[in-house]
């Protein structure tokens, strides 16, 4: 059974974030109190915008699913427990939109599934680096203070680590 506390939904969306803003993803706003009134029932949520016109559908694609993966990516590392991201209730939606993008790259299912392993394996590896992994932490940090973050202050948080 997975942990539902407020300090693992702000890892898992920190990591979502995070690879968001680190592939140039523009992050709206990323929460651990989602309004449940416009969709279905989730934990957090973070919305991120892209101007599409620089990328084809296949790095969009690859970005996608990098971001998809990213949460449930992070949530391991702090948890301790290295799941299969396919394979844990609660990321069936991350899975899912990685699974979708990954159509875009693999039509053959078998080869979309050992992409989908490869790269959150290698999300996995690229945020337990330290200098990656305390940003990530500060990011869920201030989740914790403060529930939700907007575009500006995810920005200026992102400008203060990453400088």
């Amino acid at each position: 059974m997975r942990d539902e506390s407020p300090e693992t939904i702000a890892y898992h969306e920190a990591g979502h974030a995070l690879m968001a803003h680190l592939l140039g993803g523009v992050v709206h706003v990323v929460t651990i109190e989602p309004d449940h009134d416009d969709g279905p029932e989730r934990s957090g949520n973070t919305e991120v915008r892209w101007r599409r016109s620089n990328l084809s559908d296949k790095e969009f694609a690859k970005r996608s699913i990098q971001i998809s993966l990213a949460g449930p990516a992070a949530e391991m590392i702090y948890s301790g427990d290295p799941f299969h991201p396919g394979l844990v209730p609660e990321w069936a939606a991350d899975w899912q939109d990685a699974w979708q993008a990954a159509a875009v790259l693999h039509a053959d299912e078998r080869k979309r599934l050992e992409y989908l392993e490869a790269v959150s394996i290698r999300v996995y590896h690229q945020f337990r680096r330290d200098e990656i992994w305390d940003v990530l932490a500060a990011v869920a940090d201030h989740l914790l203070a403060h529930e939700t973050l907007e575009r500006e202050e995810f920005a200026e948080i992102m400008g203060e680590l990453l400088d």
